[in-house]
């Protein structure tokens, strides 16, 4: 699998934010498949398969989830704490990319097994290169582990 086939799970529910993601991945010429994910149920479903997303390929999981940590329904720290305690998605890379910079998001999120913490940057150019350094690494350098997405 290239770099281009890995699937981006954006877990994002402020619009502006998503688009801004998006934009910015675009301009980073970033093409992934990105599946945005609203909330964090819409998220949990997307990745095990239920709800909405019943009947989906759960072998097939993405290379990198990006998780804000201010969502409705179930909040990113919720998440990530029944995505570490599911075998399945145990080992699957979570960066946390959230405006949130408060010590106690960002210990909570690494001890609850985040691989990074990411503070959105406020001004766009800042964005954009962001969005560049978390696609170079995330999509082209890191290894994942074999097992991601096994069952």
């Amino acid at each position: 699998m290239n770099a281009a086939d890995k699937t981006i799970l954006l877990v994002e529910d402020n619009p502006d934010d998503e688009a801004l993601t998006l934009r910015a991945f675009r301009k980073n010429n970033i093409l992934n498949p990105v599946v945005v994910a609203r909330d964090g149920e819409e998220a949990l479903d997307y990745l095990f398969g239920t709800g909405r997303h019943a009947g989906r390929d759960t072998a097939e999981q993405p290379q990198v989830v990006l998780l804000d940590l201010k969502l409705p329904k179930l909040d990113g720290l919720e998440v990530l704490r029944r995505l570490r305690a599911d075998p399945r998605t145990r080992l699957l890379p979570v960066v946390i990319l959230t405006t949130s910079g408060e010590d106690r998001d960002i210990l909570a999120s690494y001890q609850l097994g985040a691989n990074s913490y990411i503070r959105k940057p406020v001004d766009f150019e800042q964005f954009i290169e962001a969005a560049r350094q978390l696609g170079l690494y995330w999509l082209v350098l890191n290894v994942p582990p074999p097992s991601v997405g096994a069952a």
